[in-house]
């Protein structure tokens, strides 16, 4: 037992420094992991293997080969997992099973299944924002993005078959060199890794003063303990005020804004006293002598993050709100009277 739960940590260790890993990717072996990737599927290798520097740049390579064939990648990917997952939980029980893949897999799956649609997301963001004449469109981008195998990004999963099934040797080599890659029948196309990967202690995106992610051709993806933003956003937030942390009106930019800023400092700048609080929250007011009192609720989720914590929420409500509760209650469009909670968020 003391050597499967080694084996287990050794898995999970190998395969998140994968999931993390950056630079410029061993061309040679990763194209060797993709013909015996091919191989065990029982398939030629590719006529030829193409690469791109990112995600994006991968996903348009595709869509201008016209003769690339159809895509193999269930033959390829989906079909060899899903019986080395039936093989393996054959052997190990359900119970053994469970237990092996929260030691493995399970602890790498979050981070890795939300970078993986932040990496969707942006790459479609992208496509929906050309204008050029015969640019690859955002709906056939999509559809493309189905033919795709997520490389390093599959490190979950890889993790919990470390050593214990060969026919996915080719898979695990592609993702222990490479990103995102497209296996057809007569081309492959490969991504390179990231030159950049910024993440927290729970394994969200996390950077302000730069991309959280970066590729050498300029895709990137900007954000703040996981929650996107834009290049612009992250520059100005060096020059926050109250008043424009105020007046912005998307709630979620507004908790980054408070995040970056400090809420202590945010409070003591604004000249904000509590009002008072309650089961729902801490009510506060900051008065202003030329305009209305700004008014808002301090509420603390019930659900913790990732990473243990609670995420603190402020919250904008009218200027005669007298209670924490009344506040929230008017967020749901309620009275406060009408407002039950079964559970705080």
């Amino acid at each position: 037992m003391g050597d499967r739960t080694m084996d287990q940590g050794d898995a999970y260790e190998k395969w998140r420094a994968v999931a993390a890993a950056t630079g410029p990717a061993d061309r040679k072996a990763a194209e060797a992991g993709v013909r015996l990737a091919y191989a065990f599927a029982g398939l030629p290798a590719p006529e030829r293997m193409v690469w791109a520097d990112s995600p994006l740049a991968g996903v348009e390579l595709v869509a201008g080969l016209a003769d690339r064939g159809r895509s193999v990648r269930e033959e390829v990917r989906t079909l060899p997992w899903a019986e080395e997952r039936r093989r393996l939980h054959d052997e190990l029980g359900p119970a053994g099973w469970t237990a092996h893949w929260q030691a493995t897999g399970a602890r790498l799956w979050d981070p890795a299944r939300s970078l993986a649609e932040r990496i969707r997301t942006g790459v479609l963001d992208a496509l929906g924002s050309r204008e050029d004449p015969g640019a690859l469109t955002r709906p056939a981008g999509r559809e493309l993005l189905y033919d795709a195998v997520l490389g390093q990004q599959d490190a979950a999963w890889l993790a919990a078959f470390d050593g214990r099934g060969t026919r996915l040797a080719g898979l695990a080599a592609v993702a222990e060199q490479a990103g995102w890659w497209w296996p057809y029948e007569k081309v492959a196309v490969v991504c390179e890794r990231p030159v950049a990967l910024h993440r927290d202690e729970a394994g969200r995106l996390d950077r302000g003063d730069g991309p959280a992610l970066a590729h050498r051709d300029g895709f990137a993806l900007h954000a703040w303990r996981g929650m996107p933003v834009t290049a612009e956003f992250l520059a100005g937030l060096a020059d926050l005020t109250p008043q424009r942390i105020r007046d912005e009106e998307n709630a979620e930019l507004r908790r980054v804004m408070l995040e970056f800023y400090g809420y202590e400092r945010y409070l003591d700048a604004s000249g904000a006293r509590p009002e008072g609080r309650d089961e729902a929250g801490v009510l506060w007011r900051i008065e202003l002598g030329d305009d209305e009192d700004v008014v808002m609720v301090e509420v603390v989720n019930s659900t913790p993050e990732p990473d243990g914590s609670h995420r603190t929420y402020w919250l904008r409500v009218p200027p005669g709100t007298r209670t924490a509760r009344e506040g929230v209650a008017w967020t749901f469009g309620l009275d406060a009277e009408a407002y039950e909670p079964l559970v705080q968020t």
